[in-house]
């Protein structure tokens, strides 16, 4: 793997795993109609990953409209409104986990409350000693 910046290989990432957190507007609506029962889901796997030490953090993010796409195209900077992609489902949130392997991070994935409304998306992520 050849490296992508400088600058990233100065930082040591301590996090293996990022469960990516999508949602769209059929998902959101269900879990808002669910949302005592999606919320005390999320603190009990929360509280178990903060118990066993796999958890790095994560957050949620803001609803697509508020977010802002940047490109540069021949030198100008080209900014528009809401996610990159033209997509139904958009980037809800994320959280990072530090632990055995693929399999353990899709366990986690398969217990977060949005596996079951749209999707999760586990990804490793990339080490300083993972690249050439």
């Amino acid at each position: 793997m050849r490296r992508l910046s400088k600058l990233w290989i100065k930082y040591d990432l301590p996090v293996k795993y990022m469960l990516l957190i999508y949602q769209n507007e059929e998902s959101r609506k269900a879990i808002e109609a669910d949302q005592e029962a999606v919320f005390a889901s999320v603190d009990a796997i929360m509280k178990e990953l903060a118990e066993t030490g796999e958890l790095i953090g994560g957050r949620a993010l803001t609803e697509p409209p508020r977010s802002r796409t940047v490109k540069v195209r021949n030198g100008e900077t080209i900014v528009t409104d809401g996610p990159f992609l033209e997509a139904k489902e958009h980037l809800a949130g994320y959280v990072a986990v530090d632990c055995a392997g693929m399999e353990r991070a899709i366990e986690i994935a398969a217990k977060w409350p949005d596996a079951c409304y749209c999707a999760m998306e586990v990804r490793e992520v990339i080490h300083d000693d993972d690249r050439e």
